[in-house]
């Protein structure tokens, strides 16, 4: 095979054999190379242009293997919905962990490669419209400066999907810091035998947290340092109204990347229990919510260390308690602080906390747009409309105008600094739908267009007008699937 630029490892293979099962991907009949992240590819020193084009498909729908690829199935558990259950990769194989020319370890995942002893009963496979889903979500993710898993390639099957109905398959291409959660914690805490964890521990460490290698109780250590990872990921979140739609602890990787985009959706009207996802009846995982889940998924890897972190099960009980407590506080921290980004505060105060919650008020009473108003804001005059003449907006612009005079800095920086956190646009749901439900018909046109319009999200342009208008009522998507 030509040099590819791939320099594979399997240090995770390392580890008690309790934790994978090793097989090769099942080969597809007919791939065919849809989409390709040249960008991605030379940002972690591949060099797939010299292949031939079969060549390449082949290597992306796991038909070939690059040299030094130990595939292999991982196994986890996790609460999904609250419930605990046993789980691992049902539908994807780690081929190994690339390290890029500047010594950084990615895994390298093909997701739809097929059945693994982790399937449960299904077919292993994936379907196009999930996968370029993932593709167009998670390269916006990055845009937006959200750390997140990579999309490299999306690869056609050539085969047929059976969900609701007959689907054409596909398999994605993942690049990620890796692929370890929270349920791989729960996994590892079901054996009796407690150095199970402790090597999960020292691996996760050296791999994302060098920093806590040398401290004394390094559980503790761990858990305090993700409860810091986590809170900066969800105040992301809140940014830009992501709402992830399957907060289970399987989906909450330890790398502190957003993983797994099936339900996932992007809020356009600003309400606090919104909610997309069609199997999350009860709202679990609205977009207000996703704070609190995160504190509860934390608690559960917090379970699964109670016997790395202390001998005596209360002193460890009460060591994790008094961290996870902090996470409230922690978060709404750097909340604050994110929001008063938002609003052109370099230094946010306690006593903004009002002046902020009185414009999401405003816009859930008034049923604003979320990316559109904030982005409004960033503007020098006051912006045109309706909603904006409003008594009640006046008032609290005449409240923020007051604050903004405290700043140190003029006000051409707090609106700088204001577009550089307000993104002018988003994958907004009708669009990403209507790009799929072309995308599955062979139509790559809109697809393309998306991406491009999503590649510079804070940065102002003509080109962007058709993707920042919200959905017409007939355009509205009222739930998203996971596509399992």
């Amino acid at each position: 095979m030509t040099e590819s630029g791939f320099h594979l490892e399997s240090t995770y293979a390392q580890l008690p054999g309790v934790f994978f099962s090793k097989l090769p991907p099942t080969p597809v009949s007919q791939p065919e190379l849809v989409i390709f992240n040249d960008r991605l590819a030379d940002e972690i020193g591949l060099n797939l242009s010299g292949m031939s084009g079969e060549e390449r498909t082949k290597l992306l729908s796991g038909n070939l293997l690059p040299d030094g690829t130990e595939p292999l199935a991982q196994a986890y558990a996790g609460h999904q919905f609250g419930n605990f259950t046993m789980l691992g990769d049902g539908r994807a194989l780690v081929l190994g962990e690339h390290l890029t020319p500047s010594g950084q370890r990615l895994d390298l995942q093909l997701k739809g490669s097929g059945r693994t002893p982790y399937s449960r009963g299904g077919d292993g496979r994936a379907a196009l419209g999930p996968m370029l889903r993932e593709y167009v979500v998670s390269e916006s993710m990055h845009a937006l400066g959200i750390p997140t898993t990579r999309s490299l390639a999306v690869v056609a099957t050539g085969e047929t999907v059976y969900r609701e109905n007959e689907l054409p398959g596909a398999i994605l291409t993942r690049i990620a810091g890796s692929h370890i959660r929270v349920g791989t914690f729960e996994f590892a805490s079901l054996h009796e035998d407690k150095s199970i964890t402790q090597a999960l521990l020292d691996y996760l460490t050296s791999r994302h947290f060098p920093t806590i290698k040398g401290k004394e109780n390094q559980a503790l250590a761990l858990l305090e340092a993700v409860i810091e990872q986590q809170a900066d990921l969800i105040t992301h979140w809140m940014r830009v109204g992501f709402i992830h739609g399957v907060m289970n602890t399987d989906n909450m990787a330890l790398s502190g990347e957003t993983i797994d985009y099936g339900p996932c959706a992007f809020m356009d009207v600003f309400a606090p229990d919104t909610v997309f996802s069609s199997i999350d009846h009860k709202g679990r995982y609205a977009y207000a919510n996703q704070p609190f889940i995160a504190q509860w998924n934390l608690a559960r890897l917090a379970e699964s260390l109670l016997p790395l972190m202390h001998d005596a099960r209360e002193d460890a009980i009460d060591m994790a308690e008094n961290s996870l407590n902090a996470f409230e506080q922690v978060y709404k921290s750097k909340w604050l602080s994110m929001m008063g980004t938002k609003l052109g505060l370099a230094e946010a105060k306690k006593e903004d906390e009002n002046l902020i919650t009185g414009l999401l008020d405003w816009m859930h009473a008034n049923e604003a747009d979320f990316t559109n108003t904030f982005r409004d804001l960033s503007q020098e005059e006051i912006p045109d409309g309706e909603l904006f003449a409003t008594e009640s907006f006046q008032v609290w612009h005449t409240r923020w105008q007051a604050r903004l005079g405290e700043e140190t800095q003029d006000l051409k920086s707090s609106l700088a600094l204001m577009q550089s956190v307000n993104p002018a646009v988003i994958p907004r749901n009708h669009k990403v739908e209507e790009a799929l439900q072309a995308g599955e018909q062979g139509d790559l046109e809109p697809f393309n267009d998306l991406l491009k319009a999503l590649e510079a999200p804070y940065e102002a342009g003509d080109h962007l007008t058709p993707y920042q208008s919200p959905p017409k009522p007939e355009e509205k998507v009222l739930q998203t699937f996971c596509g399992t």
